[in-house]
């Protein structure tokens, strides 16, 4: 698993260092052998996405960019605007709606132009949800190198403490997994702690909307809420795990698939559009401990990208 060594592996190569064996006469020649004491001894880094300082802008520059970069000029094709509405320094929420299933190129795309207008170096991070780091071990490892952190609270204070960027989708699944129907609907999942948060840390809030993307993934229907009744009558979750959405959708490689498996999205023009910032009348913790008020900064939030992906769409079509 990309160099890594779990616990168990450890655990073993303990229980081999413990054998008899090594007290043969190999010994000698083995101790002439020893490591040079100018040399650290080895380290095994496990990324679980608790750390701000697994970001490794070489990563980033060396593995994901070029990747990034066909895919976006060739396989997307990908356009963009508002460029001009995300402040140029300082610490910012930016709120997106995303589509196309776990491939998400929406947010691949935003994060490589992202890195192209302002450099690997600057710091910048991405909320992820933690399934991600409890079921996709290799991925949630490369993940953490572009700056992915564990969608917590905790994280993202933390990264906007340092005044940096942090990239959140509220939706979560059901916004990236949404009915072909509801492709051009703003899916926020009523979760409001993006809101607390930046009430909390004092950011602007910078919502981005984009279209396109939904034509990687024809999601038909969400039959979730039906299994879910089916689950409160005691039928059990499939390895005991809640999916959180049961999509039917036509995509590659399954053609029709069911659940929230990983996909390779279909070759389609994406549109991203970065929207004027939202700042509030109040801030700190009594303005994030206020349900009323984290309501209505909730719903604004809401309108505005609504608001502003109609006028995208009709821009588009026009």
């Amino acid at each position: 698993m990309f160099g890594t060594i779990d616990e168990d592996n450890l655990a073993a190569v303990k229980k081999l260092q413990s054998k008899s064996v090594l007290t043969l006469n190999l010994r000698p020649l083995l101790n002439n052998f020893q490591q040079p004491s100018d040399l650290p001894p080895p380290k095994f880094h496990k990324y679980d996405g608790w750390s701000l300082d697994d970001r490794d802008p070489r990563s980033i520059r060396e593995i994901f960019m070029p990747m990034w970069q066909w895919m976006h000029d060739r396989y997307f094709r990908v356009t963009s605007e508002g460029w001009e509405n995300v402040p140029q320094t300082g610490r910012m929420l930016v709120v997106g709606s995303h589509n196309g299933g776990l491939a998400a190129p929406d947010m691949f795309m935003l994060m490589y132009e992202w890195f192209c207008r302002y450099g690997v170096e600057r710091p910048a991070y991405g909320l992820a949800h933690p399934s991600v780091w409890k079921y996709f071990g290799p991925v949630s490892n490369l993940a953490a190198r572009a700056g992915a952190v564990v969608a917590h609270p905790k994280m993202a204070m933390a990264a906007l403490q340092k005044d940096a960027p942090v990239l959140v989708y509220p939706g979560g699944a059901e916004d990236v997994f949404r009915p072909y129907s509801q492709r051009h609907q703003i899916q926020l999942a009523g979760r409001k702690g993006f809101i607390k948060v930046a009430l909390r840390e004092r950011a602007p809030i910078v919502p981005v909307v984009s279209i396109g993307a939904h034509d990687s993934l024809i999601v038909l229907a969400d039959l979730y809420p039906m299994f879910e009744r089916l689950h409160e009558w005691g039928l059990p979750w499939l390895f005991g795990i809640d999916p959180v959405v049961l999509p039917i959708y036509l995509g590659l490689p399954w053609g029709v698939a069911f659940g929230p498996l990983p996909n390779i999205p279909l070759p389609t023009q994406v549109h991203i559009h970065i929207c004027k910032p939202i700042e509030f009348d109040r801030y700190g913790r009594g303005a994030a401990n206020d349900r009323d008020y984290v309501d209505a900064c909730y719903t604004l939030v809401e309108q505005q990208m609504q608001a502003e992906l109609d006028r995208v769409v009709a821009e588009r079509r026009s």
